[in-house]
């Protein structure tokens, strides 16, 4: 039979267009249920601070508005933003711990990456705030204790740091000073094979590099005066 217009206004379209038609609708559904998928996956990729749960994004009520740990659904890497202020003035944890992993701003708001940094630590040991400020949070998100801290002098909308797993000591609202303990390292974290502290800024909504807040003495460790030759040693 030859295919006509007429004929096709009465369904009688040939076997082989109406395959293809059906391929072309099964392909499409497909393509829709991978996009749902990447989006869905890259929103978690990070597995850390930054996903849905985390100590660094936004799962209550904003700031000011409740005990939420915070507004950061950002993905920034922090560029035209003021400068970060060195003001920190000891480590969060330890004398000069290692980096486990460091920070890896994702390109785009969802997408994979390392909003902070990873540091090692020993479950029980104290977490100090790193420069003064007020407790904006302190309590457990999605099992996990959390702390954040906006610093004082650091801009409006301030500096915010976040530590986690954390087991605090503080309370939101309470004024530390820099170096102050708010918690201890908790052993239910997940987000390292081993234990470990993970330290976020952020400004607003926009993740920083929290080692900006350090400055190159506390970096890079103290300076170290070498022997010169026939000089005696003090």
């Amino acid at each position: 039979m030859r295919w006509t217009a007429a004929g096709a206004r009465r369904g009688l379209l040939p076997r082989w267009a109406a395959a293809v038609a059906a391929s072309l609708a099964l392909v499409a559904l497909v393509a829709s249920a991978a996009l749902l998928g990447s989006a869905t996956w890259a929103a978690w990729a990070d597995g850390g601070p930054a996903a849905p749960v985390g100590p660094d994004s936004d799962p209550g009520p904003g700031p000011g508005s409740g005990p939420g740990p915070g507004s950061g659904s950002g993905s920034g890497s922090g560029e035209g933003d003021p400068p970060v202020p060195a003001v920190g003035r000891v480590w969060p944890v330890g004398v000069r711990p290692g980096v486990l992993r460091g920070w890896d701003p994702p390109a785009t708001v969802y997408g994979p990456g390392h909003r902070g940094v990873d540091l090692g630590a020993s479950p029980g040991a104290p977490v100090r705030s790193v420069a003064a400020g007020r407790v904006f949070f302190a309590g457990p998100v999605a099992g996990r204790g959390v702390v954040s801290v906006e610093l004082t002098g650091t801009g409006d909308p301030p500096l915010r740091t976040t530590y986690e797993p954390v087991k605090a000591s503080v309370k939101q609202g309470d004024e530390v000073a820099a170096g102050e303990v708010i918690g201890t390292v908790e052993t239910t974290g997940r987000h390292c094979e081993g234990p470990c502290v993970h330290w976020g800024l952020l400004r607003g909504k926009t993740y920083l590099n929290p080692l900006l807040l350090l400055p190159p003495w506390l970096l890079n460790g103290p300076t170290r005066l070498l022997p010169v030759l026939g000089v005696p040693l003090p």
